[in-house]
């Protein structure tokens, strides 16, 4: 497994090998052990796994707030998808930083995206599944947004035309208007 650094600690690209023939292609996405010995010791508790059939579907920016606070390790099973995590760590020198990657079903990558970063991604082909593994189970009373769109934030989506969004994400807090629940801890 290749782990790489990105520009907001603690985000990692996770890129698993893959052993292909005539038939397609194996891969270990995920191996405790193998993380572990990387330093990357995480206990993922839940798998989700969602289709966007349209392109130009975001969701997010979404979060979990403490004491449910989430890890996400985020892959493509079908289709692309532009992934995104932003830092709302109160005192954290990347706070309202953003990082993005294309994860598609043919580059195998993965993000992993720590507690204390929104989460969030647009879809850039039809019938996009993407599949998540969460280090805390989902806690509707802890869920929260910021705007994807939030000029405060400038992520460039790469989106044309309008996106697709859930009501809960079209009425989603700007970023500075938002009380993080979350603080860097150096």
């Amino acid at each position: 497994m290749q782990i790489d650094d990105t520009s907001l600690p603690g985000v990692k690209i996770l890129t698993p090998k893959r052993f292909g023939d005539a038939r397609g292609f194996f891969s270990e996405s995920w191996s405790r052990k193998v993380l572990a010995e990387q330093g990357i010791d995480l206990d993922f508790v839940q798998d989700n796994h969602s289709l966007s059939a349209q392109v130009g579907t975001v969701r997010g920016l979404h979060f979990q707030a403490p004491p449910d606070a989430q890890d996400k390790l985020v892959r493509c099973g079908q289709g692309a998808l532009f992934d995104v995590a932003v830092d709302i760590r109160k005192g954290s020198p990347t706070y309202g930083k953003w990082f993005g990657i294309e994860l598609t079903a043919q580059n195998g990558k993965q993000l992993l995206v720590p507690k204390g970063f929104l989460h969030g991604f647009s879809t850039r082909a039809p019938n996009t599944e993407i599949i998540y593994k969460c280090t805390d189970y989902y806690a509707p009373q802890s869920d929260g947004a910021v705007r994807f769109d939030d000029p405060g934030i400038g992520i460039d989506w790469g989106i044309e035309g309008e996106a697709v969004l859930s009501e809960k994400d079209a009425a989603a807090p700007l970023l500075k208007d938002f009380d993080s629940p979350f603080v860097w801890e150096g």
